[in-house]
């Protein structure tokens, strides 16, 4: 479904990304792993356009998109939800939610998918009256992959989801990605959690200063000594 080849990135005067290569096959849950800094979110603001590859090499079902506003890619069915949320927070759950259905024109189809998200989270439910601001990290969270899911992806790509997160919140967070997975979603995870990303995921990769170090199936990554020195904190 997504193929990056030898994509290359820059802010700056700064090389972020070099030669990053990876594909994300359709129905999987593929992670992408790495400490601060090596390049992990700079990969996914690249794939929706936020920065700008140096050649036109990053594909979505076979179409280049490199060259894509970022507002089109969404059109084409890749969100994003990002490693700070980026809420409205002085806007109401309600409204957050249908922003994130800004693209689309058929209102029966975004209230299923409102009705879906509320079923994921009931809490937006019952508090989709509150102002975005009002809710806690947890809830905020569930906001942000809600808003996410209101413009109907096929692909969705999330930069650290359960970053600071209560432990019960982390594992509520894991289950509904593994539910979303099971009904038919391709998701690309950023996760600090290893060791629950490499559980979620079949397929990850390992950055390190902007280079792809390691990759292969999850359950093998997490077996080899040198992924459970420098990732898992053991040995």
């Amino acid at each position: 479904m997504l193929e990056l080849d030898n994509v290359n990135a820059y802010y700056g005067r700064i090389h972020a990304l070099k030669n990053v290569s990876l594909h994300v096959d359709e129905g999987k849950i593929v992670s992408l792993l790495g400490a601060n800094g090596a390049g992990k979110t700079t990969t996914v603001r690249t794939i929706v356009g936020l920065n700008r590859s140096t050649a036109n090499d990053i594909r979505f079902e076979g179409r280049p998109i490199g060259r894509i506003p970022p507002h089109k890619i969404v059109r084409l069915g890749i969100a994003m939800v990002p490693e700070r949320r980026e809420l409205f927070p002085d806007m109401k759950v309600i409204d957050n939610l249908e922003m994130g259905g800004y693209s689309r024109a058929n209102a029966a189809e975004m209230r299923r998918d409102l009705d879906r998200i509320y079923s994921l989270f009931p809490v937006l439910a019952e508090r989709r009256k509150n102002r975005a601001g009002a809710l806690s990290g947890g809830q905020q969270q569930m906001l942000a992959i809600g808003r996410a899911l209101m413009s109907h992806p096929r692909l969705l790509l999330l930069d650290e989801p359960t970053l600071g997160l209560a432990p019960l919140i982390v594992k509520q967070i894991f289950g509904t990605l593994r539910k979303l997975n099971q009904d038919g979603m391709t998701i690309l995870l950023i996760e600090q959690n290893a060791n629950q990303a490499l559980k979620l995921s079949e397929y990850s990769y390992m950055l390190e200063n902007g280079r792809v170090a390691l990759q292969g199936r999850s359950a093998v990554l997490s077996a080899d000594p040198t992924v459970q020195r420098s990732y898992l904190g053991s040995i």
